[in-house]
């Protein structure tokens, strides 16, 4: 594990990991909200037929609910977990993410 984050309605967190995936979790051990559960995969690159994984370094919850990861790949995006989709590619850097964080009404994140 990298990083972890709570949901910001308190119903679960999120792990991010050096396999280059994130981990949805719910604090509430019904069999219902344990249902919910899943990874994805993030931070990959295909080049010349090979994948890259890079891990994910860092992520942070929007106040909507929405979250940001940040990886060794040097890239940022926004995801949706309710959804399972990944909303936007922030930017590119030249060295890879290791910490972001959105302020507490969601205007800025810092990277």
């Amino acid at each position: 594990t990298r990083d972890i984050a709570c949901f910001t309605d308190g119903e679960g967190f999120a792990l991010a990991s050096v396999e280059g995936r994130v981990a949805i979790e719910y604090f509430d051990p019904s069999p219902e909200a344990q249902s919910k559960k899943f990874t994805f995969k993030c931070h990959r690159v295909v080049k010349n037929g090979f994948d890259y994984i890079y891990p994910v370094h860092a992520l942070t919850f929007h106040p909507i609910g929405t979250f940001a990861t940040g990886g060794g790949d040097g890239t940022v995006h926004i995801w949706d977990f309710r959804t399972k989709r990944r909303i936007r590619h922030v930017d590119t850097f030249p060295t890879s993410i290791s910490s972001l964080r959105f302020n507490s009404t969601g205007n800025y994140l810092a990277i």
